[in-house]
Order: C-alpha cells, then sequence, then structure tokens
C-alpha cells in the first residue's frame, strides 16, 4: 500500500493540475469581447494569409481546409484581398459599406474596425510578402473556440509554461511540507506507543501531543492499551491468588502423606507433591516479578555461583556429576540487580541441567563479561526446541518431569534486570544456558576485594 505522504502529493498534484487546466480554460473562454475579436481577426487573417496565392498577374484564394471550416462555420462571412492592383472577393453580398478603399496603403498590422453605420465590425489586417503587401478585409467570421484556444496557447506557450512552473513548484513544496507534517504527526504517535512498557501497557498518549486529524486514531490506541492493561492485571493477581491458595492445601496434605503406611505409595505421593509445591513456588515468583518493580544493588555474580553450586552438590555427587567454576580472574564479579532473584535464575539453570541433561557427566559454570553460562555435555535438545521452552509450561523433557515454569522465570527476572537468558543446544553436543546482564551493567570487578574459590 502506498503511504500517505506519497498518495496524498499525488492526489494534490492531481487536483492542482486539474485545477490550473479549468482556470486556463475559463480565462481563454471568457475574453473581454475586444480581446476575443482580436483574437479572432488574428486566426482569420493567418488563414487566408496561407490561402492565398499570388501567381504573376493572378491573385488565387485557395480552398484550404481550414477556410472550408471557417466558410461553414459563417453563414455571414465576407472578406476582401488585396495585393497592389489585384483583388479577390468572397461574399460581397453580406460585405458593408468599408471606410477603406482598394488598394490600401496603410502601415502593416492589425486592427479591428467598426464599419461607417456601427453595426458591425471588421477585421482588417497588412501582412508585408517580400516585395509585396498583402491586405486582408474580413468581417463576421465565426471562429470554432478550439482554435481560438490553439492560437491562444501557441502565441502564450511560454507565459503559460512559466505560471505553469510556478504554480507547480508551489503545488510541490506545499504538499512536501504537508505531507512531512503528516509523517511527523504519525512518527510522534509510533514514538510514544513505541515508549509504552509491553508488561504494563496503561501508559496514555497525549491528546495535546498529535495532529486533531489523528486524534481518533490515538484515542483508540488509548483505549486498547487501557484494555489490554486491565486485562494483564486481572491475569496476573488469578495467577497470585491461585497460586497462594494452593499453598495451604499442599502443606496438609503433604502431612497426611506422613501416615501414608506403604513406602512405594508413599514416595510417589511424595514426588507428587514436592512437584506441586515446584509449581505452585514458581507461579508465585513469576506473580511478584510481573506485579513489583525490582529494586537493584551491586551484587557478587561470583559469591553466588559458589554458593549455587555447593547447595547442589550433594544431588551432583549422587548423579554421578562433577560441577565445575571456571572463572578467568580470581575476585568478585559485580552486577546490578537482586540478589535473591538472580540466585533462583542461576539455581533455575543448574537444576534444570542436572534434572534434563541425559548422559552428562560434567557441569560447568563459566563467568565471563556478560554474565554467567551453564553448560553440560550432556545429549543436548532435539533441533528448534530450545526456541520454546522459555514458554510457561513448555519443558524439553519427554517423560513429563518438570513443571515447565522455571526457564520462564528466569526469562521474566532477566527481563526485569534488562538482559537476557540465551539457550543454545546440539544434538550429542550439549546445552549453554547463559544469563547475559546488559553491557552498562554487565559484571565488573572490584579492586578491593579478593575472593578465593575452593
Amino acid at each position: 500500500m502506498r503511504s500517505i505522504a506519497q498518495t496524498f502529493a499525488l492526489s494534490l498534484g492531481i487536483a492542482a493540475t486539474t485545477i490550473f487546466l479549468i482556470m486556463v480554460a475559463i480565462f481563454v473562454s471568457r475574453y473581454p469581447m475586444e480581446e476575443r475579436e482580436f483574437r479572432a481577426c488574428r486566426v482569420v487573417a493567418a488563414v487566408l494569409d496561407r490561402a492565398t496565392v499570388v501567381d504573376g498577374q493572378d491573385l488565387v484564394v485557395r480552398p484550404t481546409p481550414a477556410l472550408e471550416e471557417l466558410k461553414a462555420d459563417s453563414p455571414n462571412l465576407w472578406y476582401v484581398v488585396s495585393v497592389g492592383d489585384l483583388v479577390s472577393e468572397y461574399g460581397s453580398e453580406h460585405r458593408p459599406q468599408l471606410p477603406f478603399a482598394f488598394p490600401y496603403r496603410g502601415p502593416v498590422g492589425l486592427s479591428v474596425f467598426s464599419t461607417p453605420d456601427q453595426n458591425s465590425t471588421f477585421c482588417l489586417a497588412v501582412a508585408q510578402r517580400g516585395a509585396l503587401r498583402l491586405t486582408t478585409m474580413v468581417g463576421e467570421p465565426q471562429v470554432r473556440f478550439g482554435r481560438l484556444a490553439r492560437s491562444f496557447l501557441a502565441r502564450s506557450f511560454f507565459s503559460i509554461l512559466v505560471v505553469a512552473l510556478a504554480f507547480a513548484a508551489t503545488v510541490a513544496i506545499g504538499s512536501a511540507l504537508a505531507a512531512r507534517f503528516v509523517s511527523r504527526g504519525i512518527e510522534r504517535v509510533a514514538r510514544r506507543a513505541l515508549a509504552i512498557d509491553p508488561s504494563a501497557p496503561q501508559g496514555l498518549i497525549s491528546l495535546s501531543e498529535v495532529p486533531r486529524e489523528l486524534k481518533p486514531l490515538v484515542e483508540a490506541l488509548n483505549r486498547a492499551f487501557g484494555e489490554i492493561d486491565a486485562y494483564i492485571r486481572m491475569q496476573r493477581r488469578f495467577l497470585g491468588n491461585a497460586a497462594h491458595q494452593l499453598r495451604t492445601p499442599l502443606t496438609l496434605l503433604r502431612a497426611k502423606i506422613e501416615d501414608v503406611p506403604e513406602p512405594a505409595l508413599k514416595a510417589e505421593l511424595v514426588r507428587d507433591v514436592r512437584r506441586l509445591t515446584s509449581l505452585v513456588s514458581a507461579m508465585l515468583d513469576l506473580a511478584r516479578l510481573q506485579n513489583h518493580a525490582i529494586e537493584k544493588r551491586p551484587i557478587d555474580l561470583a559469591q553466588i555461583t559458589l554458593d549455587v553450586l555447593a547447595d547442589f552438590s550433594p544431588s551432583a555427587l549422587d548423579a554421578g556429576i562433577e560441577l565445575a567454576l571456571e572463572q578467568a580472574e580470581k575476585g568478585p564479579l559485580l552486577v546490578q540487580g537482586v540478589d535473591a532473584a538472580i540466585r533462583s535464575a542461576l539455581a533455575n539453570l543448574v537444576g534444570n541441567a542436572l534434572i534434563h541433561a541425559h548422559g552428562a557427566r560434567r557441569i560447568v559454570a563459566t563467568l565471563g563479561r556478560d554474565g554467567i553460562s551453564i553448560d553440560d555435555d550432556g545429549a543436548g535438545l532435539p533441533d528448534g526446541v530450545e526456541h520454546g521452552l522459555t514458554e510457561p509450561f513448555q519443558t524439553g523433557n519427554t517423560a513429563g518431569e518438570g513443571a515447565g515454569l522455571g526457564l520462564s522465570i528466569v526469562r521474566e527476572i532477566m527481563a526485569a534486570h534488562g538482559g537476557e537468558l540465551v539457550i543454545s543446544s546440539k544434538p550429542g553436543r550439549g546445552t549453554t544456558m547463559s544469563l547475559r546482564f546488559p553491557v552498562a551493567a554487565g559484571p565488573t570487578r572490584s579492586p578491593h576485594l579478593d575472593l578465593q574459590a575452593g
């Protein structure tokens, strides 16, 4: 679809051209009578001049198509053409008494005169043909508008061209300025819309900052943003309330399971309740992240990584998996964030690697300039699966283990910190999950502290 600015400029150009042509046609058709008579005299004189041939002592007015058209359109036409003493006359029965006698000896030129009785006018044209002087007197001509217009345009072509160019330049500049004004108004609205936080789209675009023509569109956008924000808030409240209400029944259920006499059934129930508890806790964490702004402070990413790896060491030992930390430079790595949230995100990644990295023998946490990566040497993920892992309730485990909320929460945590969660995997070569912080808030080393990794 063509842009608004282009459509506006094209429409304005077509309208302006049409108006200009209509104005020219009106100007030609609305000549003052004296001017029209003079123009008609010029046209008729030119027709007779082209039709007149002087051959020795003979003066012949040939029946050219233009002259025959003139005769057909003018029933009372008369003319007298003379060259010296040679004279040719047409329509003498319609010719009134003339104030001039032939041969006419006046100056070269073109004039319109009234007959002696003042009842009509006639045209007198004198033209020089070499050594000969052609004199023409014409009365009662009826010249078609098209021929009159062509004659006018031919004689006034340069003047019309200058006016047309000036008119076109004015229209072009006006349309360009108007199109620019429209484009800037739309761009202003687009910038205001892009500045609205997608996670909390309650922002309203001020109607005082947009052109009047765009106000209906802006009002519709504001109404849509308000409805979307209300829906998001309702969903978040429902998620938080549901998760909160589920915690009490789960606690009671966990207590009752302790009374189950069968060890196998008890172990299965404990496992199921643990999964439900993990799901509810994840839902609560997600609700808190979405409903509250976080207060960032400097935290040590290296120390958090050591603590998380230490927490998972018993589980890794039971699974026969080695946990390792690789750090190019010893010492604290400071980032701006929330300690508990970053610990939760990192714990999710390490826990996922321990549970889902089938065949893994080693999990390595690598600290770098832009954040931290958790690498495993397991079987990896099938092609394309990693793109959907950060969606709620999506897992890469075909056995159905896990709630599928962990990585979604990690993504929310990193988004709240201005960073991102990046997942890359190749079948048979393991999986890498990275927490990348923004450049401005990326890990920096403190020159005053030194951390000894055990």
